[in-house]
């Protein structure tokens, strides 16, 4: 399935940010529920074909999460951080790969009341240009691409 909706993906040169902006078809209320809970995460997050074990998910401020996704092969790309904030419109976290130790990103998430459609806009900030550089050519792309369509059809099955 390829959405209607494109995701932006910005990543200018020199700074070590990234900002993503997607529109959903769906309420506010159900893409943020999408993003919290653990279930519905399982179902969408990452790329087609992968398998998604979480381990630890405590979707609160101060709580942390863990999880994993296991490609055909059976390679294994594990992922950390602790949610800072959860609010209405606002949720702020850490993230981090395991197979890059201690090169955190600080992600805050805001959603967008559209009357009945929601648009996201994820700012990511980087420890350096660097580490902003090995995201983005790690193939982050298509996986948030796949991840997004995912949660299309899953918000679609729901409303």
């Amino acid at each position: 399935m390829t959405s209607k909706n494109p995701t932006i993906i910005t990543a200018e040169p020199g700074v070590p940010y990234i900002d993503i902006v997607r529109d959903f078809d769906a309420p506010k209320e159900a893409v943020r529920h999408a993003y919290l809970d653990r279930d519905l995460v399982q179902k969408w997050l990452g790329p087609r074909g992968y398998e998604m074990e979480v381990g630890e998910w405590k979707a609160e401020s101060g709580g942390s999460y863990q999880y994993t996704h296991r490609d055909p092969e059976g390679n294994s790309f594990g992922f950390n951080g602790v949610f800072h904030h959860i609010g209405d419109d606002l949720l702020v976290q850490t993230f981090e790969f395991d197979g890059w130790p201690g090169h955190v990103s600080l992600e805050s998430l805001v959603f967008e009341d559209l009357g009945g459609r929601t648009r996201i806009r994820n700012h990511s900030v980087y420890q350096s240009v660097e580490d902003r550089d090995q995201m983005v050519n790690s193939g982050m792309e298509g996986g948030v691409n796949d991840g997004y369509e995912r949660l299309d059809e899953l918000l679609a099955e729901q409303h």
